[in-house]
């Protein structure tokens, strides 16, 4: 499906990549109080209204103002697929012709949209098949927070997002000020009022920017950790050759001071062979003895020219077991939209890569673990 959208006028001003900080900022230098921030988040966010002639508490000349100057503008749904167990999966056009995946995954309860933040990524992890398409660009914050507008106004009333993870296409914390800013959106209470503990960012370890989130962003912490030596996770999660565990894990020790009984969750996929054995499961305990700790178990979700495999049921139940029974809660993640492509590490949108990952892989040769 060719669907190109026309470009942004350059010269007007996205105002969903505004928070409330950044808007109040906006309106004061136009000679306009803080407080027109919060009555535009409402309109936009709350009343579903995007044409400033139509938002009738602010003053003509400033609604004529905002419609020479402003837009509001998201990505768009090019492709929507629902899997058998209900997850949908929407391709999300951007305005540069690349497209990001978005995921929702309901359950009982609670609705979470699984969100990106990168258009591919550059951090090359070998069993992701997102890794594996290269890297364009950063999203802006109107293309994150677009995926979270868009999404809810797809679902309609049939159903709510109540919590945001980052962990779609791209590194997060390589992209932090647009990604900050997106969730300090996501939090407001004029537009989702989502409770932090119900947006999580993910990250491989990008160490530098996850003590700076400790400090300016109070959300979830999740870890793509997927190894316990750093000879192994260096393969595995290549910028462990940059920021090795002894320094992730001091990073992670300070994000959980931030408030009392709160824990980081690490996310290990499962690797028959690779990462699955007992010792590593003891390893993991040791690892993580000195940082309040949840552990998601994720079975690999294999890709073409992938040379993995997902570890058996009876190992990640033992392997869970064992670190359940030292008092570490751990879960086995349920895999969902799987034949939509839409489960952990499938997803891949559309990728003009800049990065050459592609030649940079047909040139070294495959770096799968057997």
């Amino acid at each position: 499906m060719n669907f190109v959208l026309e470009p942004v006028n350059p010269k007007k001003v996205n105002l969903l990549d505004l928070d409330r900080k950044g808007l109040a900022a906006f309106f004061v230098g136009l000679g306009e109080k803080p407080f027109r921030a919060t009555q535009l988040l409402k309109w936009i966010y709350q009343e579903d209204v995007q044409d400033f002639d139509l938002m009738s508490n602010l003053s003509k000349s400033l609604r004529a103002y905002l419609t020479e100057n402003c837009v509001i503008e998201t990505p768009e749904i090019v492709v929507e697929q629902i899997a058998s167990d209900a997850t949908r999966k929407w391709v999300m056009q951007t305005h540069c012709g690349n497209r990001v995946e978005t995921v929702f995954i309901p359950e009982e309860g609670r609705g979470t949209l699984c969100v990106s933040s990168q258009i591919g990524c550059a951090l090359a992890c070998t069993f992701c098949s997102t890794a594996q398409q290269g890297f364009n660009r950063n999203l802006s914050t109107a293309e994150i927070i677009g995926q979270v507008f868009v999404a809810q106004k797809r679902l309609g009333t049939t159903a709510k997002i109540t919590n945001v993870v980052m962990m779609g296409m791209g590194e997060p914390l390589l992209n932090f000020d647009n990604v900050v800013a997106a969730m300090n959106l996501m939090m407001d209470d004029f537009t989702y009022g989502l409770s932090k503990r119900r947006v999580t960012i993910s990250t491989s370890g990008v160490v530098p920017a996850m003590y700076r989130l400790t400090e300016v962003c109070d959300v979830s912490l999740a870890v793509s950790l997927h190894a316990v030596r750093d000879e192994l996770r260096d393969e595995l999660v290549p910028i462990n050759k940059k920021y090795p565990l002894k320094e992730l894990m001091e990073a992670c020790r300070d994000n959980a001071k931030i408030a009392p009984r709160r824990t980081v969750t690490f996310e290990y996929v499962m690797l028959a062979g690779v990462n699955d054995s007992m010792d590593d499961a003891r390893g993991l305990l040791k690892l993580l003895k000195t940082v309040p700790a949840k552990i998601n178990l994720i079975p690999f979700n294999p890709f073409p020219g992938s040379s993995y495999r997902c570890s058996s049921k009876d190992t990640m139940n033992q392997f869970k077991a064992l670190l359940n029974d030292a008092g570490i809660v751990t879960t086995i993640r349920k895999t969902r939209g799987e034949d939509i492509d839409a489960a952990c590490g499938q997803l891949v949108g559309q990728v003009q890569d800049k990065s050459r990952r592609h030649l940079k892989l047909t040139n070294a040769g495959s770096n799968h673990v057997a």
